[in-house]
């Protein structure tokens, strides 16, 4: 478990939970080293910028996050992470990914800055709120160059970065970022492409690398999130119809990305021989790591391809990123490393498009050879440029 998890239970047993409070921190040491001793790899840090409080009193009020003054990015949080790398984490060969909410890359840049000894990288949201509206129960049409803008800045202003498109908490990035329909397969496998050609630690979420889908529930009883119910609550007390309230939660709820995995075409897509906690996805009869397993053309074995064009290729792990176009559906960047330089070119979208680069295939989506300027829909391309 993550050492925030710990911090959080501690301080419901200690509302005044900060850094003056010398049992509580060796407590959460004492556990830390329990579980590296164990040969844990690292953690994983829930909501690792809200664990200090720097003040009890009420907070100025807002529309949201009212109190967020007190709590958000505290230093307080800066100097336990300090000490829990101090004394605990530098004398292991482990790692620290924190998740944080609502920071900007300057604030990352204080969480993982090496020279200040806290975290190793941070899971940032700016890109995942780029379809929304305020909150993510308010959604606003997918714009791929806001997007590719949002992902390039982080991309230059932090050094490292913890890259993913889907986590426990987000909706399956097929049906948000891609075309879950006529355009499953490519639009996967371009979302693969752009994952594991940014600069940074890719993040694959379990479903992602065969192309699980959002679900394909009918109606709130198909779900256990306790926050789409609470939502739904919510929204039904303000008024808004249950119709629109089923879309909300289609679009939204975190059940999205916690359907069992599809093992194969079987009873319960192969996860369980008894009755597993949630439905399982319908498509399984075509979506499902069995049937992916042995296709060469799979979105499975693509990721697997893809795994080992980064691997292979140094400029796709520690080259610099520059971003050379983002245009309604159309990204494209540079990773560039001493002399050899990649362009990466996404389509977005159902249009053929023609750009203005030609040459040598290293991926490709539509498992191209050579790249002659003309972009089909959601193809990816990854052209290899010595300069």
């Amino acid at each position: 478990m993550s050492d925030s998890y710990y911090l959080h239970l501690f301080a419901k047993k200690q509302p005044d939970l900060n850094y003056h409070n010398p049992k509580v921190i060796e407590e959460i040491k004492e556990i830390m080293r329990f579980w590296l001793g164990k040969g844990v790899s690292g953690f994983r840090c829930d909501v690792i910028n809200l664990i200090y409080k720097s003040s009890l009193e009420n907070g100025k009020k807002k529309w949201i996050l009212t109190g967020s003054e007190h709590y958000l990015s505290q230093e307080g949080a800066h100097r336990i992470l300090r000490a829990l790398r101090h004394d605990v984490l530098s004398d292991y060969e482990c790692f620290t990914v924190g998740e944080t909410v609502f920071v900007t890359p300057e604030m990352g840049k204080d969480l993982c800055d090496p020279a200040r000894e806290e975290l190793d990288m941070i899971f940032s949201f700016e890109h995942m709120e780029t379809d929304q509206y305020l909150v993510k129960w308010f959604k606003r049409k997918f714009n791929p160059e806001r997007f590719a803008k949002v992902i390039s800045r982080w991309q230059t202003e932090l050094d490292w970065n913890a890259n993913y498109l889907e986590n426990h908490d987000q909706p399956r990035s097929v049906s948000r970022f891609g075309d879950d329909e006529k355009y499953w397969e490519k639009s996967a496998k371009m979302l693969a492409t752009l994952l594991l050609t940014l600069r940074g630690t890719p993040f694959i979420y379990q479903g992602q690398e065969i192309g699980m889908t959002n679900f394909d529930f009918s109606d709130m009883s198909d779900l256990r999130d306790i926050e789409s119910f609470n939502v739904d609550r919510l929204c039904k007390k303000m008024g808004i119809p249950s119709f629109y309230r089923w879309i909300m939660m289609k679009r939204c709820s975190r059940d999205n990305a916690r359907t069992p995995y599809q093992w194969s075409r079987e009873a319960n897509a192969g996860f369980t021989d008894g009755k597993p906690w949630i439905g399982i996805n319908k498509n399984h009869l075509k979506i499902n790591h069995q049937s992916q397993n042995s296709d060469a053309h799979s979105v499975l074995e693509y990721y697997k391809k893809a795994i080992q064009t980064r691997a292979t290729n140094e400029v796709l792990i520690y080259g610099t990123f520059k971003l050379i176009k983002a245009f309604k559906d159309l990204m494209i960047y540079q990773r560039k490393l001493n002399e050899s330089t990649v362009i990466v070119i996404l389509n977005f979208g159902k249009r053929t498009q023609t750009v203005n680069v030609t040459g040598k295939v290293l991926l490709s989506n539509y498992e191209k050879e050579y790249f002659d300027g003309i972009l089909l829909p959601f193809e990816a391309v990854v052209i290899k440029n010595k300069t």
